[in-house]
């Protein structure tokens, strides 16, 4: 039971940070070179749930692990953008900081799943031969 209790934890907070990134990216004013990053912000932080969910449901642990190895490299890409987006708006640095944060314990996360999954994958290929 404690695992469906993380899986939707995760999955709730991969959503409500997808949620936050679209606050914040209404939040910026357009300008030359805002309105290249932020849709590339929105992409990419709104993508890390959708990423996650379809690791939920994977087929194999093969599977899950390329779906939440996309999701990680998507919520390392959000990370980059609200780096950037703080260095062109320096008045929103201290949200960017906040999101960035979760991005980056979420980031902790995804990495230690991963390594996981992957330490399993290579104890089962070990027991096959």
């Amino acid at each position: 039971m404690q695992k469906e209790g993380v899986k939707f934890n995760l999955e709730e907070r991969t959503a409500k940070f997808g949620e936050d990134i679209v606050i914040f990216a209404r939040k910026i004013e357009k300008d030359a070179v805002t309105q290249r990053l932020i849709p590339q912000l929105v992409a990419a932080g709104t993508s890390v749930g959708a990423n996650y969910c379809e690791a939920d449901c994977a087929e194999s642990n093969k599977d899950f692990i390329h779906k939440m190895s996309i999701a990680n490299k998507e919520i390392k890409e959000t990370k980059h953008f609200l780096r950037i987006i703080g260095t062109a708006c320096p008045q929103f640095i201290a949200e960017a900081r906040v999101l960035w944060k979760e991005a980056n314990e979420l980031n902790k996360i995804f990495f230690t799943i991963i390594k996981k999954s992957k330490d399993t994958e290579k104890k089962n290929e070990l027991s096959i031969e």
